[in-house]
């Protein structure tokens, strides 16, 4: 169980940090404009960073890039999970409206329900997620530039 608490943790902290942003962003009146959606990858990058990083000083030394790869992809799943199931309820429930604000110029050409919002919020999260794990985990992994990592090549 102890392997589950870094990205728990984290990705709880990642869809609260989605969730606020996207309610500041609701009471200025700019949760329908899409634009806004960049800063969902700082928080998600923030996030994941934050993962990689305390697995890599729990580890204390032992650290593999497996490891941080799995970390990474773990939280930001739970995240944006966690955040897309907001967003439903937001949708459905406490804004029935926001649909229709949002999918002004879809609406008259084609018929985008919830579930299709629902599956791209998800989709833009996965791929948030996927893509800063790969970047990061470059930074994290070890060199093998290293005297003991040429005893490893041909």
């Amino acid at each position: 169980m102890k392997n589950i608490g870094i990205p728990v943790k984290f990705g709880a902290m990642i869809a609260i940090g989605l969730i606020i942003y996207f309610l500041a962003l609701s009471l200025v009146g700019l949760h329908t404009n899409p634009l806004f959606s960049f800063v969902n990858c700082l928080i998600v990058g923030f996030g994941l960073w934050s993962a990689i990083k305390a697995k890599r000083n729990d580890d204390s030394g032992l650290f593999k890039y497996g490891e941080g790869f799995t970390t990474a992809l773990i939280t930001g799943f739970i995240g944006t999970t966690l955040f897309t199931i907001f967003f439903g309820i937001y949708a459905s429930e406490l804004n029935p409206d926001f649909l229709d604000e949002f999918l002004t110029m879809w609406r008259s050409q084609y018929q985008v329900g919830l579930g299709a919002i629902l599956f791209t919020v998800y989709a833009m999260g996965a791929a948030t997620t996927f893509a800063l794990t790969l970047t990061f985990m470059q930074l994290f992994k070890k060199s093998w530039n290293t005297t003991e990592g040429q005893k490893h090549t041909l």
